[in-house]
């Protein structure tokens, strides 16, 4: 069986990490075709979506449901034999292997950088493309990555998630609360100093 499917002309091996196969709809990869043709069944609504009860994300099939809430259970069967860190699906832990042994599979066609992850290369990409799908909803401002938009959010437009317990100040990033924490620290052993020199 396995010298037939090799002679299929859509068939690759899963377990390279390749992911060839990109949905026109939302861009997502897949190792195989028969795996992009069911997430393809998402956007075409042949089949009623099954949402999660505690995210409200969508799924065409019970089984990726099923996959998915293993994210909310916080269940992770898969450790790694290297490290102490366990993952809730054996493709997580694959990927985390290659920061084990080095591998990066994932190589820029343009300028030959590579990657461990898939991802790590999509997002690069746009470097060479200047595309940058991640705009600011309230300044219009467009980022090449998420997490630089967030960054944007924090500082631009004033979002302070990191309170001192000391004070009543706030700080948008753990940094500037380090910062001043520090200053916290210092003032309190000057003033220790004084109190010794006084007495």
């Amino acid at each position: 069986m396995s010298l037939v499917r090799r002679s299929l002309p859509g068939w690759r091996p899963v377990y390279t990490g390749e992911k060839p196969r990109q949905c026109t709809q939302c861009s997502k990869s897949f190792a195989s075709i028969s795996t992009l043709k069911r997430h393809l069944s998402v956007h075409s609504g042949e089949k009623p979506p099954i949402s999660c009860s505690q995210c409200r994300k969508s799924f065409a099939f019970k089984a990726d449901l099923q996959r998915h809430l293993k994210v909310h259970s916080g269940e992770k069967p898969f450790s790694c034999s290297q490290c102490t860190k366990s993952f809730a699906y054996s493709s997580a832990l694959q990927e985390h292997l290659r920061i084990h042994t080095g591998e990066k599979p994932f190589i820029c066609s343009q300028c030959s950088k590579s990657f461990t992850q898939s991802s790590g290369l999509k997002a690069h990409l746009r470097v060479h493309t200047g595309e940058k799908p991640f705009s600011c909803f309230q300044c219009s401002k467009s980022f090449s990555q998420e997490s630089r938009l967030r960054k944007h959010m924090k500082l631009h437009h004033g979002e302070k998630r990191f309170s001192c317990h000391k004070c009543t100040k706030s700080f948008s990033s753990s940094y500037s609360l380090i910062i001043h924490r520090i200053k916290h620290n210092q003032e309190l052993s000057q003033a220790t100093c004084n109190t010794y020199v006084a007495n």
